[in-house]
């Protein structure tokens, strides 16, 4: 075994036995990618202790970091271990997580466990490791795993394959529940949160969400014994409505375990895991081939209109396929 092995075998070991240092050198590996990090995959298979995952999203300017810093502390003030990944959008210059979320959070969550992830550009506002980051977190005994997301508009959609319960959280005053509407949220939600509920608008708000879930006929929900996602008001700042959001989050949880829908869920989560390592491999791949003679064959013979582009991605697949082969 190599000494870059020993390493990463010792940090595992450090962080099963609680160092949060060695737990933040695993998250750093998961989110670089790469043979590392499935290394590290395989390091921590068996290790899961099926640890609740929360998502939170909705748009920007929401409030979303401020609810999350308050419920980490009325989840940890209730006995459990809760982290956090806050979904950062990229600095343009370094590709890393900008960490705005993080300060919100941290200045109302208390000793809570908070890592940003740069969504690298990925369109979901999921970032490519936060698979890789659950499973991190959840070997080392965090419980609930709390994910917010950038909150980039309809592509949110993305969080429903990664969470156990989907929070998605509305700004009164914002036209929020028509864009939720249109952007499909209104069918991933297991709990409406209406926040800055000290405002006038937020009680025409949490009517119009009442209406469109009347009138959308959400799908998922019968699988829940018929349950109805309810809508919470919060206000963030003074902490009102925050453990009430604690309990439904407690109460979808039991919802779940008594019946097969958290399985349904993690095998949705393993997919989308697996999904995304065979699209990594496969890009990397794809990128190989045009660094190679052949590829640079292929776009010379495209650019003097000896092939279509048609013909000129065949040549790139045949390549790949080849190389696999071989």
């Amino acid at each position: 075994m190599t000494q870059r092995g020993l390493d990463l075998d010792d940090i595992v070991e450090r962080a099963l036995g609680g160092q949060r240092r060695a737990v933040g050198r695993l998250l750093s590996v998961a989110e670089r990618g790469g043979a590392e990090a499935d290394r590290l995959t395989a390091a921590l298979h068996g290790r899961s202790a099926r640890a609740h995952i929360v998502g939170i999203t909705g748009p920007p300017g929401s409030g979303k970091s401020t609810l999350v810093g308050r419920l980490t502390a009325a989840a940890a003030a209730s006995g459990a271990n809760p982290a956090v990944l806050a979904v950062d959008p990229s600095s343009p210059l370094t590709g890393g997580a900008i960490l705005g979320d993080r300060i919100r959070i941290d200045r109302t969550g208390g000793d809570v466990f908070v890592r940003s992830i740069a969504t690298r550009g990925h369109a979901g506002g999921l970032a490519v490791a936060v698979p890789g980051a659950i499973r991190v977190l959840d070997a080392t005994g965090f419980d609930p795993i709390i994910i917010e997301t950038v909150g980039v508009g309809q592509v949110e959609v993305d969080i429903a394959a990664m969470a156990d319960t989907t929070v998605v959280v509305a700004n009164p005053g914002t036209g929020d529940a028509v864009q939720a509407n249109k952007a499909g949220l209104l069918e991933i939600a297991d709990i409406f949160v209406v926040n800055k509920a000290d405002l006038p608008e937020a009680e025409a708000l949490r009517l119009d969400l009442e209406r469109m879930l009347d009138l959308s006929h959400v799908t998922g929900h019968e699988a829940y014994r018929g349950r109805r996602a309810p809508i919470v008001l919060t206000e963030s700042l003074s902490g009102t409505g925050i453990d009430e959001l604690w309990t439904e989050i407690i109460d979808h949880r039991s919802l779940l375990d008594a019946s097969n829908a958290r399985q349904l869920r993690q095998l949705l989560r393993l997919r989308a895991e697996v999904e995304a390592l065979v699209a990594g491999r496969i890009h990397r791949l794809t990128r190989a081939v045009f660094d190679s003679s052949a590829g640079e064959r292929a776009l010379a013979d495209l650019a003097s209109g000896r092939i279509d582009p048609v013909a000129a991605a065949e040549i790139i697949l045949d390549e790949g396929t080849a190389s696999l082969g071989s």
